[in-house]
């Protein structure tokens, strides 16, 4: 098993690499500029995620499909990450990590415009879409030959690596960080705490979309809301040491030397890198998860839900990734008895110089991130399930196999069902199995859904400029599109 993770390990390096980095933020700076700085538009977006589109088709809000991506992504990678970033690139890590955020919010945009563009209804009226839909109908449809048949692998590649990867990232990485910290603060059983968090799980999942959008809907802004407020009372305790802090983490990005003190003494490259990546993790902008969940939400027109989905990269990288690494770079030049070893020890011991509360909300903060990422992800996991299977049954009928619609309808409710079942029996086991080889699994699985999603969006970036074009450019933000209220479609 060692040998095997140490395999994994070396994969899931080479997966991570610079081509990967060069290749998201290559997209997401390629978006910004063909798109005109979507950017500019992030007021109107976050007007558009509190207002409800009446009379639209979707199964949930637009605020509630914000929540649920934001929920699958506001994780503990926002609280340790951030943390792991400067310890190992130094300050000018959280510049890098900003400016990864910032970009990453045309590439957002652009994956949320895909799923509406692009999705079904099915015979029982749910909403459908994601990237595995932008690479059928949006170019394998339109393809003949072997890249008609490349693009429908890639689709069907991207629904089974989502489907894996939630396994991990979704469930046990989740469960065992929710464990660990349960047993560590507070003393719990991990078999305790894995019989709780499953039982609670289950209560949401079974409901389907609607239940866990509810959930994640009154989760998602206290959680958010409570840790921004702790590291805003970290910044007042360390107000006359912001500025130094800002300035050090701008003058470090370019020239680490500049740190100086008990930072590390990291190489442009090495802080560049840490931060893009961190950035990257963080917002999953080009991962291909949030456009399925933004596939369901009621909007007027592919467009309006493009920007409320990238204010998703922008609470959570722009905002709230930025503010941790100024609480931990301020905290450092208050505090120099703080290690600079360890991204977890830097900022449980920031939220530590809080009296008495600071280590609750960060522990509070902690568990509610991972509960919520497993909602999330839970859903992205399923749906990329509901893809393969209804594409296996599809060619079951074109070989001549007698498949009728309710046997059709019926296999696909028992597969989900038992993709619930076992999922949260991993959720189960994360919490009470020390599983570091699901690390490396999960960052694997990532990566390999990252790379069709990718290319969706650079080979249908022609279609995102025109839907942009006609909806935003030209004043057509309250229009209805065909697409937003698709019938059923069957996809082939």
């Amino acid at each position: 098993m060692e040998q095997l993770n140490d395999i994994l390990s070396e994969i899931s390096s080479l997966l991570w690499g610079y081509p990967m980095i060069v290749l998201l933020l290559g997209t997401h700076v390629f978006l910004t500029i063909r798109l005109r700085f979507p950017q500019k538009y992030i007021f109107k977006a976050i007007r558009l995620s509190v207002s409800k589109d009446k009379e639209s088709s979707g199964e949930v809000s637009q605020f509630a499909a914000l929540t649920t991506a934001l929920a699958a992504t506001i994780g503990t990678g926002n609280i340790v990450g951030v943390g792991t970033a400067i310890a190992l690139g130094g300050p000018g890590a959280v510049f890098w990590c900003w400016l990864t955020g910032i970009f990453g919010m045309s590439t957002k945009y652009g994956e949320a415009l895909l799923a509406v563009r692009y999705r079904i209804k099915t015979p029982q009226g749910e909403m459908r879409g994601g990237p595995m839909y932008a690479l059928e109908r949006g170019l394998a449809l339109h393809a003949t030959g072997l890249r008609r048949r490349l693009w429908q692998f890639l689709a069907l590649a991207f629904a089974a690596f989502t489907a894996v990867a939630t396994f991990g990232i979704g469930s046990t990485v989740q469960a065992n960080a929710i464990s660990t910290m349960s047993t560590d603060t507070f003393g719990f059983s991990p078999i305790v705490v894995g019989g709780v968090l499953t039982i609670l799980a289950a209560a949401v999942i079974m409901g389907g979309v609607k239940s866990i959008a509810r959930c994640c809907q009154a989760i998602v802004p206290v959680m958010a809301g409570l840790y921004v407020a702790g590291c805003l009372v970290i910044l007042f305790l360390n107000r006359e040491f912001i500025l130094p802090a800002l300035q050090l983490i701008m003058e470090s990005a370019f020239n680490p030397s500049a740190a100086g003190g008990g930072f590390i003494g990291a190489s442009f490259i090495i802080a560049a890198r840490y931060g893009i990546a961190r950035g990257l993790f963080s917002n999953e902008s080009g991962l291909g998860s949030a456009p399925i969940v933004a596939a369901a939400a009621q909007t007027k027109n592919p467009v309006r839900q493009a920007l409320v989905s990238s204010t998703g990269t922008f609470w959570d990288t722009v905002v709230i990734c930025a503010i941790t690494g100024i609480v931990v770079v301020s905290s450092i030049i208050a505090y120099p008895d703080i290690s600079m070893t360890d991204g977890s020890v830097l900022t449980k011991m920031s939220f530590s110089k809080i009296p008495y509360i600071g280590e609750p909300i960060l522990v509070f903060g902690s568990l509610t991130f991972a509960f919520s990422t497993i909602l999330g992800w839970n859903y992205y996991g399923e749906r990329g399930m509901e893809y393969l299977v209804t594409k296996l049954l599809y060619r079951q009928r074109r070989s001549g196999k007698a498949v009728s619609r309710s046997d059709t309808e019926l296999k696909i409710r028992k597969t989900i069902n038992t993709y619930r079942i076992l999922f949260l029996i991993t959720v189960y086991l994360g919490a009470v199995v020390s599983l570091d080889i699901v690390w490396n699994l999960a960052d694997i699985f990532n990566a390999l859904m990252a790379i069709p999603n990718l290319l969706s969006l650079l080979f249908l970036s022609q279609v995102i400029v025109s839907e942009t074009r006609k909806y935003l450019w030209e004043g057509n933000i309250d229009e209805c599109s065909r697409q937003a209220h698709s019938s059923t479609k069957k996809a082939g």
